[in-house]
């Protein structure tokens, strides 16, 4: 069971794969563009990298295959063809109901590598846009996960210390944020699927 930290004086959640179970449309998101841009995209490299703004992940997938496309171009095709999909994203409710047990209790904060208008789209779908004021997306910030810049923001925003804060996070990028913070981190993983992701 996904717990508050008692110690914990605010609280900040990863969207993707953490309160939505957006992974699996934006695996197949990446695939598209994977076809149209001539790259490959394992699977398990998209898991291990959940959290990292698409843009930098086409700026590593180009430098590694020597390709030659441009970035911002694939990155609104991605996004694009995520958003076409996206309108079914289910919430991962385990999550999503201690949102809402804190909410109005606790600051709380969402802070998400998805620029603003996919994080809009989703945290609707999933029944929690009314739940967070604060909103912290790729957009907000220079460097992304795995910096802290995001996590630091959400707790300079809720004007909380971020030792008192607690992260809750899925992907490899955002647990190590989470700890460069300086915050209490928790993974979900374990807890949704029995055991750690590879």
């Amino acid at each position: 069971m996904i717990q508050a930290d008692p110690n914990a004086k605010a609280f900040i959640f990863d969207m993707d794969g953490t309160m939505a179970d957006t992974m699996p449309t934006h695996f197949v998101a990446w695939t598209q563009t994977a076809d149209k841009y001539g790259f490959k995209f394992p699977e398990n490299l998209f898991y291990d990298w959940g959290g990292v703004p698409s843009d930098v992940i086409l700026e590593r997938l180009k430098k590694e295959y020597a390709l030659d496309f441009d970035v911002k171009e694939a990155e609104e095709f991605k996004e694009n063809a995520f958003l076409e999909l996206a309108t079914d994203v289910q919430p991962i409710e385990e999550v999503t109901d201690l949102v809402k047990h804190l909410h109005g209790n606790f600051p709380i904060a969402c802070g998400t590598g998805s620029i603003k208008e996919t994080a809009n789209l989703i945290l609707k779908a999933i029944g929690m846009d009314s739940y967070f004021d604060i909103v912290i997306t790729a957009d907000d910030i220079e460097r992304a996960k795995p910096f802290p810049d995001m996590f630091l923001k959400c707790a300079e925003l809720m004007g909380v210390a971020p030792k008192d804060c607690q992260v809750f996070e899925d992907g490899g990028a955002g647990l190590e944020a989470g700890e460069a913070a300086g915050m209490i981190v928790t993974d979900v993983k374990p807890h949704l699927y029995g055991k750690k992701a590879n």
